[in-house]
């Protein structure tokens, strides 16, 4: 039986191998795991807001149809991303970037609101419309970063001067959002800054220097006092079993281990969980994990983590297939964007790092949230979609099914700038020859006065100086008989310069 089992293990390797190497595998694996993590997203929305829907004077499902209204806006935004050529997508960059950071001091005016509520003033409110301008400014570092970085090439001037402008700009954006009192947010924003900033190749120096100036402010806020040095006392006393004011600031991180702790190995049942009766405060937003180990258990929990393990293993692999270095930087950014965010959101759930606020994407309830990460799973489906391979397979074979059915034109890299081999042949060569520069001697004098070469037909091709066998004697036949036939003719010229009469010719034809 142990044979049999290695041989089906053994026959399903070999098959989810032969379709990994598929062209569009890649782009299919993305669409199966943005579709089941937003379905499952609803679903567990659905679930874990039903009493507060109630108790906010609505039906059970209100919240719900609202989450799944705005799933819907951000479908149609992911697919508006990913049918917009990212050649046009580049050229909005600035732009994007530009309205982005006005809508960040906007939101510090009086139009802003949200500190009430939720202690953070980073909802702006425009007539109906209500979202979270850093939640904007987070797509748009991403898609301005990769453009500016992709122009540079690592390790020159030019290129250090960019990453300066970038980190300058991103750390500007970064402290308007910390006035709006939204750590989470500026946690999230920093992250994919980081992650632009090393696929860009950023210096390991700087890469230290900014993992040490983080550990540096964690340490500041956790002894300056407020509810952030809260947070991590919290976290501490979690880590080490101490819960002895679990009525107070460490209420909601002790309801959501013992919801964990409920759901065991399969869970209660879906729609079964207890903590959603006001015993976890945000159970429908940043604490909807703790549900999730409640009514699914540690299956469905494991479900969750191997999702997004997937989505991010398949869209570094897309950041690293794409041939063109804005492609792959911007893959790379927004992969990191949410699947950094998510396992943050998972790992305070659990108690391995201090709480920090931020939703579990495609999962939380959450309408900015919503359609912002979509629509960066729409610009990373994108990528996918633009890889050569790709590319390659949908000029030969057409476009698959499901792109036609949706109106997707065929890709094309029009627009964007040179591929990553391209620019590194061009750094390389550029080096290459300003080494050979420094290496190559000075002329002298004499070097001008030698005389040149003769031409011969060895020299002009080599091909002839490397005789076939049998060659060397026909050579030596022919040069015996020129030297014979210049040895006759300047015979008979000595013959007539004396007078004589030249030797007859012997006609051999017969007369």
């Amino acid at each position: 039986m142990a044979q049999g089992l290695n041989t089906i293990a053994k026959a399903v390797g070999s098959r989810l191998r032969e379709t990994r190497r598929r062209p569009l595998a890649d782009y299919y694996i993305l669409i199966i795991v943005i579709g089941l993590l937003t379905v499952i997203g609803v679903t567990l929305v659905a679930s874990s807001s039903m009493t507060w829907s109630i108790s906010a004077g609505g039906s059970a499902w209100t919240t719900a149809l609202r989450q799944t209204i705005m799933v819907i806006l951000g479908l149609g935004a992911g697919w508006l991303a990913l049918r917009v050529p990212p050649g046009a997508v580049r050229r909005m960059a600035l732009p994007f970037l530009v309205v982005s950071v006005a809508l960040l001091i906007l939101v510090l005016t009086p139009l802003g609101t949200g500190y009430e509520q939720v202690g953070s003033q980073s909802w702006l409110v425009l007539g109906p419309l209500s979202f979270q301008p850093s939640e904007v400014a987070r797509i748009a570092i991403a898609i301005w970063g990769a453009s500016f970085l992709a122009n540079g090439e690592p390790g020159t001037k030019e290129f250090n001067r960019r990453m300066y402008w970038f980190l300058g700009v991103s750390l500007a954006m970064c402290g308007l959002i910390a006035m709006e009192h939204d750590t989470g947010m500026a946690v999230t924003f920093l992250i994919v800054v980081f992650a632009v900033s090393v696929f860009a190749g950023l210096d390991g120096r700087m890469v230290w220097g900014t993992v040490i100036a983080a550990f540096g402010a964690i340490v500041m806020v956790s002894v300056g006092g407020g509810y952030r040095s809260d947070r991590i006392a919290v976290y501490f006393d979690a880590l080490f079993g101490r819960f002895d004011d679990t009525s107070g600031k460490a209420y909601q991180s002790y309801q959501g281990f013992l919801s964990l702790a409920d759901g065991s190995l399969t869970g209660l049942g879906l729609g079964q969980s207890r903590a959603k009766w006001f015993y976890l405060p945000e159970a429908k937003n940043d604490f909807i994990f703790a549900v999730v180990g409640e009514e699914l258990g540690f299956v469905g929990a494991a479900v969750i983590v191997g999702l997004f393990a997937t989505l991010g293993v398949v869209g570094f692999r897309t950041a690293k297939r794409c041939s063109n270095m804005y492609l792959s930087l911007l893959a790379g950014a927004l992969t990191a964007s949410v699947v950094v965010q998510a396992f943050v959101n998972m790992a305070y759930v659990v108690g391995l790092v201090p709480v920090t606020g931020i939703q579990l994407p495609l999962i939380s309830a959450g309408g900015t949230s919503a359609i912002i990460t979509l629509t960066a799973m729409g610009l990373l489906l994108s990528c996918a979609r633009h890889e050569p391979e790709a590319i390659s397979a949908m000029r030969s074979y057409g476009r698959p099914t499901l792109d036609r059915l949706v109106g997707l034109p065929e890709p094309s890299l029009e627009g964007i700038s040179a591929s990553k081999s391209v620019r590194a042949k061009a750094a390389s060569s550029a080096s290459g020859s300003r080494q050979e520069a420094r290496r190559r001697p000075a002329p002298s004098r004499e070097a001008g006065r030698t005389r040149p070469q003769r031409v011969t037909p060895e020299r002009v091709n080599p091909r002839r100086s490397q005789a076939r066998p049998g060659a060397e004697s026909a050579q030596d036949t022919a040069s015996g008989n020129r030297s014979r036939r210049s040895e006759g003719g300047a015979g008979s010229l000595n013959n007539r310069s004396r007078g004589q009469r030249p030797a007859p010719h012997r006609d051999r034809r017969r007369r």
